[in-house]
């Protein structure tokens, strides 16, 4: 399966986490991405110390969503308002303590994001969507990157945490 549907719609995987306020904010970005884009699929949310900085743990998750938009309309007018609707701030620290962040990982097949395959807190949830998406550079599938990047990381699987129903 790739980010791309089989009627030729472009699809997009698109990365989730927050570590302010994460079980209201995360839940609320997927509600307001579920009212502007066509969510196909969604990983489970996953807990997960911070990266970079020893702020509060982050809850992460990706979705798979079909859209029409071209990469740079999806970013701007969907993915940034809703950042915004959510209160981010952005900085030149790449690893502030933030409300929403929303990342295209893949885009209509494509390989947008390179941390998919090397941050386990990205890598996990997206291979719950898309195992079988291969890296070229490596020769490894998701599902066995996101195995490998466990080993380095711990991740929670919140269960107790579940998505509003579509």
């Amino acid at each position: 399966m790739s980010a791309q549907n089989n009627d030729g719609q472009q699809g997009a995987l698109i990365g989730l986490g927050s570590n302010i306020e994460p079980e209201k904010n995360l839940l609320k970005a997927f509600e307001l991405l579920a009212d502007r884009t066509q969510i196909k699929r969604s990983s489970s949310i996953w807990q997960t110390k911070a990266v970079g900085s020893s702020g509060p743990d982050y809850l992460n998750a990706a979705v798979l969503i079909a859209t029409e938009l071209p990469l740079e309309k999806l970013r701007g007018d969907i993915l940034s308002r809703i950042e915004t609707e959510l209160g981010r701030v952005r900085s030149a620290d790449k690893y502030m303590d933030r409300t929403i962040d929303l990342d295209v990982l893949i885009f209509n097949g494509k390989h947008i994001d390179p941390e998919l395959w090397t941050q386990a807190h990205i890598a996990v949830p997206a291979a719950q969507i898309l195992p079988d998406l291969f890296n070229h550079q490596t020769g490894d599938d998701l599902r066995t990157t996101a195995s490998r990047l466990l080993a380095d990381m711990a991740l929670t699987e919140r269960v107790d945490l579940t998505w509003p129903a579509l």
